[in-house]
């Protein structure tokens, strides 16, 4: 797959911005949908489908990063930023089965009101129910929403690290920090 050009230009930068954009919103809306099932089941197929298209996004700017690199002078700055950048891919897949975890457990809790009010349409086998009964305890919420944390945080924090270091690879000695006379 190249990623490397977008009408002529390199495409790292601008597949970064949407991953330094989508990973912390995907880890905010799944702690969140963590927190409160309701949220859960409102957000609905929009998480999972937010937790795809999150990792898509990171491994486009990966492959992208690394056209890049190849490109650019080697310094170690650069080379910092690129082993960096390809650690964010294993945190982008637990961010997207956690939202699907979550998804499940947000319908499965919605089934369980369900059957418990008897409405129509919804399954009366009694596996479905035990399942239903199992994915909306307390015990296994909390486990998911402990994960959920820790994987939003993890994730949230080698973006940042991430960021920051593609940035000192960008800009580092390419600028002044006092004004040029030219605006004058």
């Amino acid at each position: 797959m190249d990623v490397g050009l977008i009408n002529g230009l390199p495409g790292h930068p601008l597949f970064v911005h949407g991953a330094v954009v989508l990973v912390p919103l995907t880890a905010l809306v799944l702690v969140v949908c963590g927190l409160w099932s309701s949220a859960a089941r409102r957000v609905g197929w929009v998480l999972p489908v937010m937790g795809l298209v999150t990792l898509v996004l990171v491994v486009l700017t990966t492959e992208s990063g690394e056209w890049l690199e190849e490109r650019v002078r080697e310094s170690a700055l650069v080379e910092e930023h690129s082993e960096m950048g390809s650690g964010l891919t294993p945190w982008a897949i637990a961010l997207f089965v956690l939202t699907v975890a979550a998804w499940l457990l947000g319908r499965a809790g919605s089934r369980r009101e369900r059957d418990r009010r008897g409405e129509a349409g919804s399954p009366a086998g009694h596996g479905t129910a035990a399942v239903a009964r199992l994915t909306s305890s307390l015990f296994v919420r909390v486990v998911v929403l402990v994960i959920a944390l820790v994987v939003a945080v993890g994730a949230v924090i080698q973006v940042y690290r991430i960021a920051d270091s593609g940035a000192k690879a960008a800009w580092e000695g390419r600028f002044s920090t006092s004004r040029s006379g030219a605006g004058r």
